[in-house]
C-alpha cells in the first residue's frame, strides 16, 4: 500500500476537482493507488460533481411542504431553467421538502438525513443527480415554521408542479379557531406575502440598524425644509410609520381587498372565527434572490470560439 501523503491527496484533488476529504477517502479505499482513486471518485459521481461546483447555480426550484401546524420552504438551485422542468430534479426538490418538514431547516442536517425511498442520504442523492444531469446543483437554504396550535399555510407562485415553483411563501397562524378557516386565511395572506414581499413580521422586530439608517435619511431630508425642530420630529415619525407600512407584514394593506391592514384583517377574522388569531411568522423564498448571476456576452463567446 502506497503511503497516503498530503501531496498525494493534493495531486488527486487537482486531477479530479473533488473535495479534500473525498480524495483522502478514495485513496484509503484504493490502497493509495492514484489512478484507481480517480476511478473510485468517478464511479461515486464525486469528481463530476466537484468539477461543476464552481459554476453559478441561480435557477432551479423552490419547494414547499405543509402539514397542519408545521410547514417548510426550501430552495434547490441548478444552472439552467431547463433542469427545473426535469422530473428527476422536481422529485428531488419535493423529497428535500419532506425531509426538512421532519428534521428541521438546518441544511447540513437535511443533507445528512435519509432521502425518501432511496438507500442514500439527501447529500448523496444530490451528488448522484449532479452526475446524471450534468449541472452544478446546490441545496441552498430552508426555513421551517411551526405553531403549537393553529396552522402553517403555504402558497406557491408560478407553480410548475404541486408544491414547486419560483416563489414560495409560508404563513403561521396561531389560534384555537377552525383549522379549515385558518388555512384559507393563511393561504390568502401567503399570496399577499408573495406579492408585497414584506421584510419583517411587525414593527417590534424591525432591524435596529435598518431603522436607524432610515431615520437618519428622513431626518436629513426633513431638515432641508427649514422647518422648526418640533415639526421636523413629527414629519420624521410620520414617515417612519409609512416605512413600517412598506416593510412590515402586519402594517401592509391586504392586496386582495386593497383596504385593510393585515393586522386589522387578522383581528376581524379572529372575531368572525370565534377565537383570537396571532400572526406568528412568515417566510418568503424567491428563486435565486441574492445570487450574483454571471453576465455573458453570447456574441463575444461565439467569436472567441471561432478565433476571431
Amino acid at each position: 500500500m502506497a503511503e497516503i501523503t498530503a501531496s498525494l491527496v493534493k495531486e488527486l484533488r487537482e486531477k479530479t476537482g473533488a473535495g479534500m476529504m473525498d480524495c483522502k477517502k478514495a485513496l484509503n479505499e484504493t490502497a493509495g493507488e492514484l489512478e484507481a482513486a480517480i476511478d473510485w471518485l468517478r464511479k461515486k459521481g464525486l469528481a463530476a460533481a466537484a468539477k461543476k461546483a464552481g459554476r453559478v447555480a441561480a435557477e432551479g426550484l423552490v419547494g414547499l411542504a405543509a402539514e397542519g401546524t408545521r410547514g417548510v420552504v426550501v430552495e434547490v438551485n441548478a444552472e439552467t431553467d431547463f433542469v427545473a422542468r426535469n422530473d428527476q430534479f422536481q422529485g428531488f426538490v419535493a423529497g428535500v421538502a419532506q425531509v426538512a418538514l421532519a428534521v428541521g431547516d438546518d441544511v447540513e442536517a437535511i443533507k445528512a438525513a435519509a432521502f425518501p425511498g432511496a438507500d442514500k442520504t439527501v447529500g448523496d442523492q444530490l451528488t448522484g443527480l449532479i452526475a446524471t444531469i450534468g449541472e452544478n446543483m446546490n441545496l441552498r437554504r430552508a426555513v421551517r415554521l411551526e405553531v403549537a396550535q393553529g396552522v402553517v399555510a403555504s402558497y406557491v407562485h408560478t407553480q410548475v408542479a404541486p408544491g414547486l415553483g419560483k416563489i414560495g411563501c409560508l404563513v403561521a397562524l396561531e389560534s384555537a379557531a377552525d383549522a379549515g378557516k385558518l388555512a384559507e386565511l393563511g393561504r390568502q395572506i401567503a399570496m399577499h406575502v408573495a406579492a408585497a414581499n414584506p421584510l419583517f413580521l411587525d414593527p417590534s422586530v424591525v432591524d435596529t440598524s435598518a431603522l436607524d439608517r432610515e431615520r437618519a435619511v428622513l431626518t436629513e431630508q426633513a431638515q432641508a425644509s427649514g422647518k422648526p425642530a418640533n415639526v421636523i420630529e413629527k414629519m420624521v415619525e410620520g414617515r417612519i410609520r409609512k416605512y413600517y407600512e412598506e416593510v412590515c407584514l402586519s402594517e401592509q394593506v391586504f392586496v386582495i381587498d386593497q383596504e385593510s391592514k393585515i393586522s386589522k384583517l387578522i383581528e376581524a377574522k379572529g372575531k368572525e372565527f370565534g377565537a383570537p388569531i396571532k400572526l406568528a411568522g412568515f417566510a418568503r423564498f424567491a428563486l435565486g434572490e441574492g445570487i450574483e448571476k454571471e453576465q455573458s456576452d453570447f456574441a463575444a463567446e461565439v467569436a472567441a470560439q471561432l478565433g476571431r
